[in-house]
């Protein structure tokens, strides 16, 4: 009898656990899905995306993520000077707005693995919307500054009218949040088109976080793995880290992004420590399952309605309900090719020379590759048949295939070659 009873106990207490536990379940994902639902009504946006977007979360996306150098929030409000001060920023009147880290994440139609490609802050391209040839990360700073002055003189007395301005009886101040939405969302457009031109992929969605955002996103989560191969003390960022695998926060996780002074390789390197940190921090969001952890979710959305500018037309529930299908190795983080990092300009100092149509490719190529799709393989390049007897006749036939300047008809070139990328799966250590 008393057999009897105590498995009847026992049942009846383990009918009590899976009670609790779905009911914690249900609980923690309906409190998921009001958060990310305030998160879609309350973080900032910016009707930046121009032309048609591709309907349904099963769509193909190619976002573009921003790290603007900016000291306002996304309300255009300033940012307060001792949070400038604690993350070694200098004042309100630093920075320039521009685009010191720019990627593009493509998401595969359906799913499957992503991949995030880095364009170095100072690659020499043609910028859009009439600004000439610069570094990129001035299409941002260019617009806005250009929308800023048109919001801000008297337009009786020439100046510009810009096409994002709010409509308004007079002249506003530079320092109107109005003014400064307006022109950070100037900026935003510039550089999405600049952007599309140079990798030949259409921007479906935007992204930007201010100088506040890496640093709030990385305590939301708890801290951002990373590991380093030397020490690290410099003084221009205010880094100071020892070697080995360890935790970054706070002002701590954006001094980590920000440093090149001291790096072997200078802003390639920098791009480096950002795609790491973004590797370790989307293992840590999807592996740890953040987007279903109630208190995790609570944290992140106060951040992102802070730091966090996004497409007016982002929906953020079918983002996040895609984001939840991806595994933490199914992201990869790439760079352009780049040639000459000391490229002399006529106005910009040095830059780096990028060439789009190299770029282009590699872009295609490293999606393909990511996609698991194979690489169109390389013909070789030598004489066709026509060719050959054209020479012979004109008694040209001693020289050798690599003499050779006309190329075998339907000949194509070698693929950019793809260099071994960081993984969300294994981010690895850097300098």
């Amino acid at each position: 009898m008393s057999g009897t009873t105590n498995g009847r106990r026992v049942r009846v207490a383990l009918r009590a656990v899976v009670v609790a536990v779905s009911l914690a379940v249900l609980s923690a994902s309906a409190f998921a899905w009001v958060q990310v639902r305030f998160l879609d009504r309350s973080t900032a946006s910016a009707s930046v995306i121009q032309g048609a977007v591709p309907a349904g979360p099963a769509a193909e996306q190619n976002i573009l993520l921003l790290g603007v150098d900016s000291r306002t929030d996304p309300q255009g409000n300033p940012l307060p000077p001792d949070l400038l001060a604690a993350l070694h920023a200098g004042d309100t009147g630093d920075g320039g707005d521009t685009a010191d880290s720019i990627t593009v994440v493509h998401i595969p139609a359906g799913g499957g693995r992503a991949t995030a490609i880095s364009i170095p802050r100072d690659s020499y391209v043609q910028l859009a919307d009439g600004y000439g040839k610069h570094k990129i990360n001035s299409a941002y700073s260019r617009a806005a500054a250009f929308t800023t002055e048109s919001l801000t003189e008297n337009s009786a007395g020439g100046a510009a009218t810009s096409p994002f301005a709010p409509e308004s009886a007079g002249p506003g101040s530079p320092d109107d949040p109005a003014v400064r939405r307006a022109a950070l969302e100037a900026g935003a457009r510039t550089t999405i088109a600049t952007v599309e031109a140079l990798t030949g992929l259409p921007i479906t969605h935007y992204a930007s976080v201010n100088l506040a955002g890496f640093a709030d996103v990385s305590q939301a989560l708890g801290g951002v793995p990373v590991c380093l191969r030397a020490p690290v003390d410099d003084p221009f960022s205010g880094l100071r880290l020892p070697a080995g695998p360890q935790e970054v926060a706070g002002a701590e996780a954006l001094a980590f992004v920000r440093q090149r002074h001291g790096l072997p390789g200078g802003d390639l390197d920098r791009i480096t420590r950002q795609q790491t940190f973004l590797a370790s921090a989307t293992r840590q969001l999807l592996s740890a399952g953040t987007l279903a952890n109630p208190f995790a979710l609570d944290r992140l959305t106060g951040v992102l309605s802070r730091s966090v500018t996004l497409d007016a037309n982002w929906d953020v529930l079918s983002f996040a309900g895609q984001l939840q299908g991806l595994t933490a190795g199914a992201v990869t983080f790439r760079t352009i090719p780049t040639g000459d990092t000391e490229l002399a300009t006529a106005s910009d100092g040095t830059a780096v020379e990028v060439d789009p149509v190299a770029v282009r490719q590699f872009v295609d190529d490293s999606i393909a590759v990511d996609g698991g799709r194979p690489l169109p393989v390389p013909q070789p390049i030598g004489w066709s048949d026509a060719a050959r007897e054209h020479a012979a006749e004109a008694g040209d036939d001693g020289a050798s295939d690599e003499d050779r300047t006309v190329p075998t008809t339907g000949a194509v070139a070698a693929p950019v070659p793809v260099t071994p990328p960081i993984t969300a799966a294994a981010p690895g250590c850097i300098n």
